[in-house]
């Protein structure tokens, strides 16, 4: 039987099919680093940050520096003759100005510890009630509280709970041994502008816990505590932290409020700073005021360290 293929023979004298011409081979491009046209739209946007790297530099720059080199010159006061020398830094953490120091660091932990709590339970108690007009009257109260500080605020508490206060006669807070003009009274004054800040502050972050989480909680047979124990909670102490923080460093750079009410009888860093810059305790002092000032910059930045991984975690789960 004979066998058939598709193949046919080539034709007598016909040359036979060589293999397939190879395609031609397609040049790519090369490209050199730094030439894409992104690079391109970088360099040509670049300028656009320099008067912001400018102003930085001469209006945060410039002082940061100059505070640092005389916080570190003691200046003669009987020939005028200036050296480098740690005596202005160890002078500002040690006798009276470490007690200021110290002082301050209290307030505005204990401040900022009351002002989380209460603000998170304001803020808790405005969304748990559903009233959107509720919710836009305390935001925008707490907006106006939280600015009303400084001077203001503390005439406003001396003609409250003063000595002579409507409050403090209508009723008779003086037979308790109350005094606005004590730490107590600076811790009363500072809550008044702190709270309604951390209101603001953590709305955001408790509009971040989904109400899915607390369905799937409920399904589970979980209740409302133990929901906010090991899911809600959780997920709020970043931002609860970073609010703490936040607190803390209001109150400690805080100066008109406490200059105004009580002065010089609650040790307080910022009323000793003010006190050496403008000359009440000793003249020449100015350096002495810079250290101190050194000191509070160092705290901040510790503050700010602490704030920015806070943050970006606290974005990452309810952002």
């Amino acid at each position: 039987m004979a066998v058939t293929t598709s193949e046919t023979a080539p034709a007598p004298g016909a040359q036979a099919p060589g293999p397939p011409a190879a395609a031609p081979e397609r040049r790519r491009a090369t490209r050199r680093p730094g030439t894409g046209p992104h690079r391109r739209v970088l360099r040509w946007r670049w300028p656009a940050v320099v008067p912001f790297f400018a102003f930085m530099a001469v209006c945060f720059g410039l002082p940061a520096g100059t505070m640092a080199y005389n916080a570190f010159t003691v200046v003669d006061p009987g020939t005028g003759a200036s050296e480098h020398s740690l005596e202005n830094v160890r002078t500002a953490l040690s006798g009276a100005y470490a007690t200021g120091l110290w002082g301050s660091v209290q307030l505005s932990l204990l401040t900022a510890v009351f002002a989380t709590v209460l603000g998170t339970l304001v803020g808790q108690a405005v969304l748990a009630s559903g009233n959107s007009a509720l919710r836009k009257a305390i935001v925008s109260a707490s907006g106006v509280f939280a600015n009303f500080s400084g001077a203001p605020l503390a005439f406003a508490f001396i003609a409250t709970l003063g000595t002579t206060g409507t409050v403090t006669r209508l009723l008779e807070l003086q037979r308790t041994g109350f005094s606005l003009y004590t730490f107590t009274g600076l811790v009363l004054a500072y809550l008044y502008f702190m709270v309604p800040l951390m209101v603001v502050t953590v709305l955001p972050a408790l509009d971040g816990v989904r109400t899915q989480w607390r369905e799937a909680a409920a399904s589970c047979g979980a209740s409302r505590a133990q929901f906010w124990r090991h899911v809600g909670l959780p997920v709020l102490l970043p931002s609860l932290l970073g609010g703490a923080v936040l607190m803390f460093g209001t109150a400690f750079a805080s100066h008109a409020t406490a200059a105004v009410m009580t002065g010089s009888s609650v040790p307080l860093i910022t009323i000793q700073i003010a006190n050496a810059l403008s000359g009440n305790v000793l003249v020449g002092q100015e350096n002495l005021a810079l250290a101190m000032s050194l000191n509070m910059v160092v705290i901040a930045l510790l503050v700010i360290t602490v704030q920015i991984p806070l943050q970006r975690r606290s974005n990452r789960w309810l952002g």
